[in-house]
């Protein structure tokens, strides 16, 4: 073993670990401190190799600084705190603890040198980060969890096992860029681990599911961390591999035309995570220089303005109890501080000039370009005007300014959020407009030299004609775009079904043959089986048509009628 090294991860640990026992007078500076302090160690680190343990005939490596892992640890350090910050107020010890573990498996999976540290961390997330959507304690939630957990533990076998065949060929667990040009089984399996994660169409139906049902804090840290973590592994693993930049693509549009359907606002602002980490997918597979720095810069902007807008929405529904448009509206009167802040995150998101998006999507965009993929760089751009339709306005119009549909209940709760939840919007979005402002405090992070220069009169006058025109449509569209109170099938909706149909099969026809011929057996013959009531009760009709009912019921209550909760 190496000399000693402190990861971040420990700090928050140890912390976690700590804070049921600390005093409830004390408990608020701990949820500053602790962050703080990670934060404080991310930028002390000096670049290199450390951490370094040999266990059985693996080499681990839990610390490999570099630009490429400095600049996704510094915005997950100051994310962290910003998180903690917005939830000061949380009195359940075990949400925060849940938070910060999962922000530990996040930077120990940036940090890691070694593709078993990696998993290590990788699994942390996904189990604590579950927790994060059960303490919202709806049935839902319940339900959005155990499919979370399921869906991320399917991902992690295909990362493993193709770990695990990357090993058998190349005798190293070195956590390295893959050779693209002639990729094997394992670097398709590892693809899948990854590109799940990065909710990836077909295999992105959770993040929605779950991120909607997550409680009010709890989404802050979700939108910031899985699907970026990812990014940085497919950066760091994956650079140019050409599937990407067709699946980052399709990710872009998707997602947008989802959130045109979707009544839920925080379920909007999870389909624009899809959209948006496909910019990032996109500028992977496209691996250029320019393209990896504008991947991870628009991962940098994106944890702002994202956790910006779930802050916007999530106090929203943590003072009304609601996040429904169809159960919202005209609440400018009652939070406009909520309401600017919420629109700082749209235009950011929206890529408007002097706000954040505006100097990191345009770098993948012009990577595409550069790269001769055409169609790529144009679909890309069509893509941004639909995320301004939706997050940019949609988002801010019917919550704040659209018909008032809120209940005498849910006018009279409305109000600003606490103190500390403003304070938290305040700094992102002035991290928001900063950086759209003053690039070079981004651009220097990034791991490769920048030569790109976003603001010419070209790129600003093309953007702001596609901004424009796109709020035009918008106002002229208005009524065709009113929210309706509907749910839309999406691509869980297999996993769903098909889980209760095995759910019933296990519990109906084969549990019941199974009681069956321990009866037979307990007999010690044949005879009782011509005699057996439960052969009938096993096939009999009754029972079958009870189970087809049963399924058209659950069919119904997912995609056909409105949502009533």
């Amino acid at each position: 073993m190496s000399d000693l090294w402190l990861h971040p991860s420990l700090i928050l640990l140890a912390g976690a670990l700590l804070l049921p026992l600390v005093p409830a007078s004390l408990r608020r500076g701990w949820l500053l401190a602790v962050p703080a302090l990670t934060f404080l160690r991310i930028l002390l680190m000096s670049r290199g190799t450390f951490g370094e343990v040999h266990f059985l005939q693996f080499h681990l490596v839990f610390g490999r600084v570099d630009a490429l892992s400095n600049v996704f640890g510094y915005i997950m350090g100051l994310m962290c705190i910003v998180g903690s910050l917005y939830g000061l107020h949380v009195k359940r010890a075990v949400e925060h603890v849940a938070a910060w573990t999962y922000v530990a498996g996040s930077l120990g999976a940036i940090y890691a040198g070694d593709f078993v540290t990696l998993f290590l961390f990788w699994e942390l997330m996904a189990l604590s980060s579950v927790f994060l959507i059960w303490f919202r304690g709806r049935e839902e939630s319940l339900a959005a969890g155990y499919r979370y957990l399921l869906v991320h533990m399917a991902g992690g076998v295909a990362l493993l096992a193709g770990i695990m065949l990357h090993y058998q060929a190349t005798k190293s667990m070195a956590f390295v860029a893959l050779d693209v040009k002639a990729p094997t089984m394992a670097t398709y399996l590892i693809m899948i681990g990854f590109i799940l994660n990065a909710a990836v169409p077909p295999l992105h139906a959770w993040l929605p599911d779950a991120y909607g049902e997550a409680t009010f804090n709890g989404s802050v840290f979700l939108c910031a961390f899985t699907t970026k973590t990812a990014v940085y592994a497919l950066c760091r693993g994956l650079p140019g591999m050409q599937i990407l930049v067709v699946l980052g693509v399709i990710m872009a549009l998707y997602g947008v035309v989802y959130a045109v359907l979707e009544n839920d606002s925080r379920r909007l602002l999870a389909y624009h995570i899809v959209s948006q980490v496909g910019y990032m997918v996109a500028g992977v597979g496209l691996g250029t220089e320019l393209a990896i720095n504008g991947a991870c810069a628009h991962a940098f902007a994106h944890i702002l303005y994202k956790g910006l807008l779930f802050m916007g929405c999530g106090s929203v529904l943590h003072m009304t109890g609601k996040s429904k448009f169809t159960e919202l509206g005209g609440l400018y009167s009652r939070m406009p501080w909520t309401f600017l802040f919420t629109l700082i995150g749209g235009l950011s998101i929206s890529a408007f000039p002097l706000f954040s998006g505006f100097v990191s999507k345009s770098m993948i965009v012009q990577a595409g370009f550069e790269d001769h993929k055409l169609w790529a760089a144009f679909l890309l751009m069509l893509a941004s005007a639909g995320t301004f339709l939706h997050t940019g306005l949609k988002v801010p119009y019917f919550i704040w300014f659209g018909k008032n549909h809120c209940s005498k209940e849910t006018w009279e709760r409305a109000a600003e959020p606490p103190w500390n939840m403003m304070a938290a919007m305040a700094i992102t979005s002035f991290l928001c407009i900063f950086i759209g402002c003053y690039t070079p405090y981004l651009y220097r992070m990034l791991p490769h030299p920048v030569h790109y220069e976003p603001y010419t009169a070209y790129h600003v006058s093309e953007t702001l004609q596609v901004l424009l025109f796109t709020g035009l449509g918008f106002f002229l569209l208005l009524k065709k775009l009113e929210p309706e109170a509907k749910i839309s099938l999406d691509l869980d909706w297999p996993y769903r079904m098909g889980g209760r149909a095995f759910l019933w099969l296990a519990r109906k026809p084969i549990q019941g043959l199974d009681n069956l011929v321990g009866e037979i057996y307990s007999a010690g013959g044949i005879a009782p089986l011509m005699a057996s009531a439960r052969l009938s009760a096993v096939f009999d009709n009754k029972v079958i048509d009870g189970a087809v009912d049963g399924y058209v019921a659950s069919f119904r209550h997912l995609g056909g009628r409105p949502r009533t909760a």
